[in-house]
């Protein structure tokens, strides 16, 4: 592999090699996922169910709910099977500033954007999201949880 290709894990290769090392059966294993995670996810996705349409909330508003950082919430909802994405509103989470993710992919911005405007949001040109009453705080008491506790 030539400095700079792909690698076989889709990231770009920092070092010039000769020859990939053939993959070991432990290497092609899933990793298990901790308690944890599995906890923070199920909550995760619990918690978008609860957006009604014509609302949005956003990465932030669900991680502070459930104590933990936006990112996670990325993170779980990035990873989304397609069966979870069909029965999700995942297109009712959006970025901090109430904005459409300009990381996501082209296709799934405009399929998001398509969804939104469709339960009556109002989106500029940008991406922002105009209707500030529409922001969905209301998923109950904050969470004071140690999620690596049972």
């Amino acid at each position: 592999m030539e400095t700079g290709e792909r690698s076989s894990r889709g990231g770009l290769s920092g070092q010039t090699r000769e020859k990939e090392a053939s993959p070991t059966v432990s290497s092609l294993m899933a990793k298990p996922q901790s308690l944890a995670f599995a906890r923070i996810r199920a909550e995760v996705i619990r918690l978008v169910a609860l957006i009604p349409a014509g609302k949005f909330s956003t990465y932030g508003s669900i991680a502070v709910h459930m104590n933990i950082m936006a990112r996670h919430v990325a993170f779980v909802m990035a990873r989304l099977s397609e069966e979870e994405s069909a029965g999700l509103p995942w297109h009712r989470v959006v970025s901090a500033d109430a904005r459409l993710s300009p990381k996501m992919d082209p296709d799934l911005r405009l399929l998001q954007r398509a969804r939104l405007e469709s339960e009556g949001l109002i989106i500029n040109g940008e991406g922002y999201i105009q209707n500030d009453e529409a922001h969905f705080h209301s998923m109950g008491v904050r969470r004071d949880i140690r999620w690596s506790e049972a």
